[in-house]
């Protein structure tokens, strides 16, 4: 699985674990934990979680500038770890002086919200000085590898080629080991916590102990009897709290505790990453420099020599792969708004529809990493086939688009059948009137299909921008990708507002199936063009 493969790939891999294991805690609550927290709508929670998650991927594209003109890609990844975990520090401190009645709805909620926004910034930063240049460095190891084998001859030249995208799924599938366990730090221990202070968790409590301390007099009455009756088996010392609001207060406090404390989690895995790469950095190299003025000067009668039009066909050469970048790029913004609906539509899904008497719905986010680590082998395996060799990198990306659509599909599909509301809609019914929750297989079976989606675009649009980007902007074209992935990830707060809004729950899913399928014919019709530029021509 190894054999031919750069040195320094495991290490690189390594050392993207940490923020990967971050990402995957941040990726499991932050939605809820935003609405559960500060009592806010799903929607608004989701704007919050939409625009933290562009700034994470946006902000690679200024940090693959910065060391592209620095030219110290290994210094800048450095300080994007530590400025990572000097964000998730502040997110750790679980300050919770708002809940006093006296204080509800007052400037310290707000302060509160803003001092957390901040910090979900600062995360932003760092992971833009980090995840670009990391992708970097390791689209520069296969750089050197071909170079290398070039000197062997065409046999060895085409067998480093062949390596470049394995090498990427391998990358890809290390950094999603953290992932696997990351989604069960931060409701074990909120469920340790809840335990410890005679609380059981329920999903629903959070949204109605914020509904109650805002407006008690006018609560809806089958809201009110809800809260009654969940706070009534949730919670040991109701009786002894005193008052409904002091009960709430108490509840919304070791609920979201226990998540802050999580964070703390995500600082140590900051700096274990940051001392993997200060231990291997020296084995890593540095995407290629450009050509200093002084080589440019001694160089210049060389490049008068040029035929204009050998100059013009490098010319359009640079500019045909600018072009089918920018193209691939704009497929990708689709997937990329679809396939992080696991962090806003699909949690809530889980979050409401989903029965979490013992699995609280957070966890689920483990299945994505988990399968794929275990997808990745088998796929590297079907694609190292002679069948599967035949299939291009844009064929693939194209195929994945096809496997998001079938998972909202089949969401469409089960929907439809079992009846299901708007999200907003079920939550309003009284608890004994509601239509039974789905299994967890509904979750299995939705994430498999995302996940071989994933295994067909990001590991491969990794090693498609690393083949298609010219030499002396490599931090600056995987900044783009990022920045692609960025835009999918602003449009993702499209996902909880037809959740809540349209009046069956089926027609949210029949949106991004829809957009998908569209995204993966315009692909198809790209296909021809883009397999000229790679000269992936099969």
């Amino acid at each position: 699985m190894f054999k031919g493969h750069p040195k320094g790939l495991i290490a690189a891999a390594l050392s993207n674990m940490g923020e990967r294991f971050g990402y995957y805690i941040m990726n499991a609550v932050l939605l809820l934990f935003l609405a559960s927290k500060f009592g806010i709508p799903d929607e608004v929670a989701a704007i919050i979680y939409a625009v933290f998650y562009f700034a994470i991927y946006v902000l690679s594209l200024p940090g693959g500038i910065i060391a592209d003109k620095l030219q110290n890609y290994k210094g800048t990844i450095q300080a994007g770890l530590l400025t990572m975990a000097a964000g998730y520090v502040v997110l750790s401190i679980p300050l919770m002086g708002f809940l006093d009645p006296a204080q509800t709805g007052g400037s310290s909620k707000m302060l509160i919200l803003v001092i957390t926004c901040v910090a979900l910034l600062v995360i932003a930063f760092g992971n833009g000085l980090f995840k670009g240049n990391l992708q970097a460095l390791v689209g520069q190891m296969y750089d050197n590898l071909e170079a290398e084998a070039a000197k062997k001859g065409p046999e060895a030249l085409a067998d480093a080629k062949s390596k470049r995208d394995p090498g990427f799924q391998i990358f890809y599938v290390f950094i999603n080991i953290g992932g696997v366990l990351a989604p069960f730090v931060a409701p074990s221990l909120r469920q340790w916590w809840l335990g410890l202070k005679g609380m059981t968790y329920n999903a629903d409590l959070p949204a109605l102990c914020h509904q109650y301390l805002a407006d008690p007099a006018n609560m809806d009455p089958t809201a009110m009897s809800n809260l009654t009756t969940m706070m009534e088996k949730s919670y040991e010392g109701y009786a002894a709290a005193g008052d409904m609001a002091q009960a709430c207060v108490n509840y919304l406090d070791v609920f979201n505790t226990g998540v802050h404390y999580s964070f703390l989690a995500s600082v140590a895995a900051m700096l274990i990453s940051l001392v993997i790469f200060l231990c291997t950095k020296k084995g890593m190299p540095n995407p290629e420099k450009k050509v200093k003025a002084s080589v440019v000067e001694g160089a210049k009668e060389q490049v008068e020599e040029i035929a204009p039009e050998e100059r013009a066909a490098m010319a359009k050469d640079v500019k045909q792969r600018m072009a089918g970048l920018y193209a691939v790029l704009g497929i990708c913004v689709f997937f990329w708004m679809a396939f992080h609906q696991n962090g806003q539509s699909l949690s809530l899904f889980a979050r409401n529809f989903v029965n979490s008497d013992s699995v609280a719905p957070e966890v689920w986010q483990f299945l994505n990493p988990a399968l794929v680590i275990l997808l990745t082998p088998v796929i590297m395996w079907l694609f190292g086939t002679s069948w599967g060799r035949k299939f291009s990198t844009p064929r693939k990306i194209a195929l994945g688009m096809g496997f998001v659509a079938l998972a909202y599909l089949f969401l469409v599909v089960l929907c439809g059948m079992i009846g299901y509301p708007s999200g907003t809609d079920y939550l309003a019914q009284d608890v004994a009137e509601r239509l039974p929750k789905t299994g967890a297989w509904v979750l299995i079976v939705t994430y498999f299909f995302l996940t071989v989606a994933e295994l067909f675009i990001s590991p491969l649009g990794l090693s498609f921008v690393s083949k298609i980007a010219p030499k002396h902007i490599q931090g600056i074209c995987q900044g783009l990708w990022l920045s692609a992935t960025a835009i999918g990830n602003l449009l993702i707060m499209i996902g909880p507002i037809l959740f809540n809004k349209l009046p069956k729950l089926w027609m949210c899913w029949m949106v991004f199936f829809i957009i998908c399928v569209i995204a993966m014919a315009i692909m198809f019709g790209m296909l021809k063009w883009l397999e000229r530029i790679t000269a992936e021509k099969k």
